[in-house]
C-alpha cells in the first residue's frame, strides 16, 4: 500500500522537526530547501522545556544530538554589569522537569536531517508554489518537475511565498523598529557561567554559553529599517564596547572575524495572526505561520510545537486507499489550527510587549523599567513564564 507524501518547503529547524515527525508516523517525506547546502555557520538556540518536552515526544535528545551548555544562572544585566535579575536554572529544573539548554543552530539542524533518510532531502530546491483546488496537491519547484502530495508544509520562513500566495489580504510583516546582529565566538578560556542578557537604553546585548566553549552573541538596536553599516564588527564595538565584561573581551574575538560572519537582520513579526493555520491540505508552520520577536526566545521552541502537534493529528502515513489515511488529512488540519492558533499568537503579541520594554530608549522611562524589574523577585517572575514552559500539551487526535 502507498504511503502518504508530505512535501516539506524549508530545512529551517520546524521543516525538518516535521519532517522528522511525520517520517516516523509512517509518511514519504520530501524536503526542499532553497539554499544549495545544510547551513554550516550561523547563530546559536535556546530550546526552552516546552520544545524539549515536544522533541522528547517524537523521541529525538536534543543535547546528545547537537551538544548543549546548561548555564548555571540567566538574567537581565544593566550596561554597567548590575543584575536587575537572576534566577539558577537549578530551580527551573525542578520546577519545569528540565532546564532550558542552548545548542548551535547548525549542529542542531544538522542532527535532525541526519535523521531522515538521505533520499528525504532536496537542497537547492525552492518551492515556487501549490496547487491545491483540484484535492491533491501539486508542488512545483524552479529545480524540476512537479511534486505531488497529500500534504504540504509551509516552513518556508518569515517571507513565505506561500503565506502571500495563500492569504493575499493578510497584512504581512509588521517591523518592530529594531535591527539585530548574531554571531558565535569561540572563546572557551573565558569561561562565562551565566546566560544573560543586558538592557540599555534602545540597544540590548545577549550572551548565551554553548557546550562546545564558543558563545552564541546577540545585540539589538533600535534604527529604522535597512540600516547598515560597512562593518558590523566596528559598530557593534561603537554600540558596546564599553559596556561591562565580558562584553569588550566577546568583542575583541569578534573583531577577528570577517564581516560576513556577524548576521544582522531587521526584526518583524506578523502584522496580525493569519484566519487560519492551513488551506486545504497546507499547513503552515514557525515563521511562516506565526513570526514573532525573539524576545522570549520562543520562535524556534513554538516551531517544534506546531511540527509535533501537525503531526501528531495527522493520520499515520501508511494507509493511502481512497477510504483511509488521506481522506483524514483535512480534518487533521483544521484540528491543528484549532490546537495551535491561539496559543502561538498570544506568544506573539507577548514577544512584542516584552521587546518594547527592552528598546525603551528615554533615560527616565528606561530607569523605571530596571527598577521595576529589580523590585520583582526572580522567582515571581519565573513562575509568569509556566504558561510557556508548562503549555505544550498533545491534543486528542
Amino acid at each position: 500500500m502507498q504511503r502518504l507524501h508530505a512535501v516539506v518547503a524549508g530545512a529551517g529547524i520546524g521543516g525538518l522537526t516535521a519532517a522528522l515527525a511525520l517520517h516516523r508516523r509512517g509518511w514519504h517525506v520530501t524536503v526542499c530547501e532553497r539554499a544549495p547546502e545544510p547551513p554550516t555557520t550561523g547563530a546559536g538556540i535556546g530550546l526552552a522545556p516546552n520544545a524539549l518536552r515536544a522533541l522528547d515526544a517524537i523521541g529525538v535528545d536534543a543535547a546528545r544530538a547537537a551538544g548543549s551548555a546548561v548555564p548555571a544562572t540567566m538574567g537581565v544585566r544593566r550596561a554597567d554589569g548590575r543584575w536587575l535579575t537572576r534566577a539558577e536554572t537549578s530551580y527551573m529544573a525542578a520546577r519545569y522537569g528540565t532546564p532550558p539548554i542552548a545548542v548551535p543552530r547548525p549542529a542542531f539542524t544538522a542532527a535532525l536531517a541526519a535523521a531522515l533518510p538521505a533520499e528525504a532531502l532536496r537542497y537547492g530546491t525552492t518551492v515556487t508554489g501549490v496547487d491545491d483546488a483540484t484535492g491533491r496537491p501539486t508542488v512545483r519547484t524552479a529545480e524540476g518537475p512537479a511534486l505531488q502530495a497529500d500534504l504540504v508544509v509551509a516552513a518556508d520562513g518569515i517571507h513565505s511565498p506561500l503565506r502571500r500566495a495563500h492569504f493575499p489580504a493578510h497584512p504581512g510583516l509588521h517591523y518592530l523598529g529594531e535591527t539585530a546582529w548574531r554571531t558565535l565566538v569561540d572563546a572557551p578560556d573565558l569561561r562565562i557561567p551565566s546566560m544573560s542578557e543586558t538592557w540599555g537604553r534602545g540597544t540590548r546585548f545577549g550572551v548565551t554559553p554553548l557546550a562546545d566553549g564558543r558563545y552564541y552573541l546577540y545585540a539589538t538596536a533600535t534604527a529604522p529599517a535597512g540600516t547598515r553599516s560597512a562593518d558590523p564588527r566596528a559598530e557593534l564595538r561603537h554600540r558596546f564596547g564599553a559596556w561591562h565584561d565580558p562584553i569588550p573581551a566577546l568583542l575583541d574575538r569578534v573583531d577577528r572575524f570577517d564581516p560576513a560572519d556577524v548576521l544582522q537582520n531587521d526584526l518583524y513579526d506578523l502584522a496580525a495572526p493569519l484566519p487560519r493555520l492551513h488551506h486545504g491540505r497546507i499547513a503552515w508552520l514557525g515563521d511562516a505561520a506565526h513570526a514573532m520577536a525573539p524576545n522570549l526566545g520562543q520562535g524556534g521552541c513554538q516551531a517544534i510545537e506546531d511540527a509535533v502537534v501537525l503531526a501528531h493529528l495527522l493520520p499515520s502515513g501508511g494507509a493511502a486507499d481512497p477510504g483511509g489515511g488521506t481522506a483524514a488529512v483535512p480534518a487533521a488540519l483544521a484540528a491543528y489550527t484549532t490546537a495551535r492558533r491561539e496559543r502561538t499568537d498570544a506568544v506573539r503579541r507577548r514577544a512584542r510587549r516584552v521587546g518594547r520594554l527592552g528598546a525603551l530608549r528615554h533615560p527616565l522611562a528606561a530607569a523605571a523599567r530596571d527598577l521595576a524589574v529589580r523590585a520583582t523577585p526572580a522567582r515571581l517572575a519565573l513562575r509568569g513564564m509556566d504558561d510557556l514552559f508548562n503549555g505544550f500539551r498533545l491534543p486528542t487526535p
